[in-house]
């Protein structure tokens, strides 16, 4: 779990500096961390009950960027593709 923590903690990192970089605007930063906490919290609680049932997420560098652009959409899809492949 602190393995997934520290991931969506690099995507944020990554995220805000492409904001500082190219000078968009933090408001919509804010927007995408707010995405960014709560995909992670649904996928990091979704692992923890899925495990017990045998299913879980992996929490990827890509799969934490698809959730903290998506937020909860970004959550289905990565589950979706998951129970696809």
């Amino acid at each position: 779990m602190l393995t997934a923590i520290i991931t969506i903690a690099i995507v944020l990192l990554a995220i805000f500096l492409l904001f500082k970089i190219f000078g968009w605007s933090l408001k919509m930063f804010f927007k995408l961390l707010v995405n960014t906490i709560i995909g992670g919290v649904i996928l990091i609680l979704l692992n923890l009950v899925g495990g017990l049932i045998g299913f879980t997420v992996p929490i990827t560098i890509l799969s934490s960027l698809i959730v903290g652009v998506l937020g909860v959409a970004g959550v289905i899809l990565v589950v979706l593709y998951t129970l696809l492949v």
